[in-house]
Formats: structure tokens, C-alpha cells, sequence
């Protein structure tokens, strides 16, 4: 059994070392925090993940496909929308008018005799 030492030849291509990183995912994180006597002006907090789609699927991350203005059919979302908030408008508008009716009281029964 013979153990090889293998050195980088530098021969891996920007394709090879892309197509690495989208297999396995990189994160980067960060926080920056901007503060004058004290006092803090600015936070920021940076969270960068980098794969490819299946990678991030595999992860539990799906963001995109929830969001409404990634998806093919934004446009009808947004119409949709716009009706719905409409009808529920003209719904609240008749609410608000009803008037409460006064309940009317039963006459009491009369014994049986």
C-alpha cells in the first residue's frame, strides 16, 4: 500500500472551482456595527449563501417559490390581490351600516290550567 502526495497544479479552470462551490454551498456572514460615543448609528447584519438550487433545496430553503413577484404569473397575483382587497372594502363598508335591531322580548307563557 503506497500513500501518493499530491500537489495543486494550479490546473483547475474558474469553471471547476465555481461548479465546486455550488456542489457543496458556501455561507458568509458577517455584522458590521457603526457606533460614535456609545451610541449605535448603523447595524448590519449580512448573510450571504451561495449553492445551486437543489443544494439549497436540500437545505429546507425555498424563498423563491413563495414569493409573488418571482414567480411567472406576478402580474395576475397582483390583480387578484387588488380585486380581493376591493370586495373586502365594499364588505366592511356594509358592515359598518347594519344597525344593531333590538330583540324584540317573548311574552312569557301562560300556565297550563
Amino acid at each position: 500500500m503506497s500513500y501518493a502526495i499530491q500537489h495543486p497544479t494550479g490546473g483547475d479552470t474558474l469553471g471547476a472551482i465555481l461548479e465546486r462551490v455550488l456542489e457543496k454551498g458556501i455561507v458568509v456572514a458577517g455584522d458590521v456595527t457603526v457606533s460614535l460615543v456609545g451610541i449605535e448609528l448603523l447595524s448590519i447584519k449580512i448573510r450571504l449563501l451561495v449553492c445551486t438550487v437543489d443544494k439549497a433545496i436540500e437545505l429546507g430553503i425555498n424563498w423563491w417559490e413563495a414569493d409573488p413577484m418571482l414567480t411567472a404569473h406576478a402580474a395576475s397575483l397582483e390583480d387578484e390581490n387588488s380585486e380581493l382587497r376591493h370586495r373586502v372594502a365594499l364588505l366592511q363598508g356594509r358592515v359598518a351600516r347594519l344597525k344593531p335591531r333590538k330583540r324584540r322580548r317573548r311574552p312569557a307563557s301562560q300556565p297550563a290550567s
